[in-house]
């Protein structure tokens, strides 16, 4: 897999301000005791940061040869039972829904708490060759978690999650190799993200008789991952003995947040219970059916959780592609205003976040945007309509000068398709 690299974006700054402080200048989300805790509204500039995420989540999945595919949010008890869901993690589950249908129709259905069980069902809809194998399984799903009031905290801990989420069903020999790849691709994502990764934590089993499987199973799968980690380079890896799912190994990609608390952003991790669960099988080379091997990835992560390490991370100041406001035009005076909409017109029709600032002193117009984190300040005088200029501020990168406003337009268009940092100086 080859991922053209953007044009590296600074993340060697300490984390900032928790996210929940940041969010009353930047406004990315609201809560309401009427809908509850833990599930906030995304308002139009948080649901701009989500939706640059989830494109960046699909481009990534797309590159990888993931399929895309859409599953519901409710399902039958049973299938959480059949999961193994329901046994471990009933009291972390909403409670069930009961339907009425009248006698055998009777159904209790429940909001899921994972997505891999649809995805199980999705692959087993159909009968499949190992010739096929790997299968992709692509979602941005929602998920949902009973958490208990008093650990949600902003967008770091809430009850709905809405999950870039992969499943891999592959043959045991592509075990290695598809581990490799999502984790390639997680790191990828966060490099692009502008994010550090402090380390990556292997979660292994210990003799406890609570794990599925067969140890010699386990071993291999722990090795495909240590071979996965050293395959990329990861500079510090932690194993973590008993910490495994009940299901088998993992990787997380972990960094720390304003608060010093280390958080998953991503995740590989290897399952050995669906597939038996759901007898999920392909067609072997002669004819009989095998066992598949399910393998949950995570790239960019949950949207919650990475906007509040984003914007912990940049202290609000995110990368220009990711900007709520990319530029904030503002006239000197009103004989700028019409050259103001012009360049803000040009601007946009480059697919550009643009917003024109006209009242107000300029000084104050000037606080507002840095108040907002505005990736960009562009300026019109006289002088500058004149020359068909504006004076640009980029507080991120401390450029500041007069650029003319088609270079303009083309530097920020480059820079937010490559999803990289602005080439002032080309």
């Amino acid at each position: 897999m080859n991922h053209q690299q953007p044009q590296a974006l600074s993340y060697d700054a300490p984390p900032g301000r928790d996210h929940r402080e940041l969010n009353q200048d930047l406004h990315v989300f609201a809560t309401d005791p009427l809908v509850g805790s833990g599930l906030p509204l995304w308002l139009p500039d948080g649901a701009v940061i989500r939706s640059e995420l989830e494109r960046l989540a699909a481009d990534i999945a797309r590159a990888d040869g993931c399929q895309e595919v859409y599953s519901p949010v409710l399902a039958k008890r049973a299938l959480y039972e059949r999961s193994g869901h329901w046994a471990k993690f009933a009291d972390d589950m909403f409670p069930t829904m009961p339907l009425s249908g009248g006698g055998s129709d009777d159904e209790e259905l429940v909001l899921r708490p994972a997505n891999c069980p649809h995805h199980a069902l999705t692959y087993a809809a159909q009968q499949h060759s190992y010739r096929e194998l790997p299968i992709r399984y692509h979602e941005l799903a929602p998920m949902f978690r009973a958490e208990r009031s008093g650990v949600l905290s902003g967008l770091s801990r809430v009850r709905q999650i809405n999950l870039d989420d992969t499943h891999v069903f592959c043959r045991p020999d592509q075990v290695a190799d598809e581990a490799r790849r999502a984790l390639q691709s997680a790191l990828h994502a966060q490099e692009v993200l502008g994010m550090r990764i402090d380390y990556v934590r292997l979660s292994r089993r210990d003799d406890s008789p609570a794990y599925l499987g067969e140890p010699a199973q386990w071993a291999a799968a722990e090795q495909a991952l240590r071979e996965a980690v050293a395959a990329v380079g990861v500079p510090e890896v932690v194993e973590a003995q008993g910490e495994a799912a009940f299901y088998g190994p993992k990787l997380d990609l972990q960094v720390r947040d304003g608060r010093g608390h280390d958080e998953t952003i991503a995740t590989v991790q290897l399952d050995f219970n669906q597939p038996e669960a759901f007898d999920l099988t392909y067609a072997a080379a002669d004819g009989s059916q095998q066992r598949v091997v399910m393998i949950h990835r995570g790239t960019v992560g949950s949207m919650e959780r990475v906007v509040a390490s984003l914007l912990e991370r940049y202290d609000g100041r995110l990368p220009l592609w990711l900007a709520p406001t990319q530029v904030c035009v503002m006239p000197v005076g009103p004989d700028q205003d019409d050259a103001a909409r012009r360049v803000a017109d040009d601007l946009r029709a480059a697919g550009l976040r643009v917003r024109v600032e006209h009242d107000g002193s300029l000084g104050a117009r000037i606080r507002a945007s840095r108040q907002r984190r505005d990736a960009v300040m562009a300026v019109l005088g006289e002088a500058e309509v004149a020359a068909g200029q504006v004076q640009v501020t980029e507080v991120a990168s401390g450029f500041h000068g007069a650029v003319a406003s088609d270079v303009l337009t083309r530097l920020l268009r480059s820079a937010y398709t490559a999803r990289g940092a602005v080439a002032w100086t080309a």
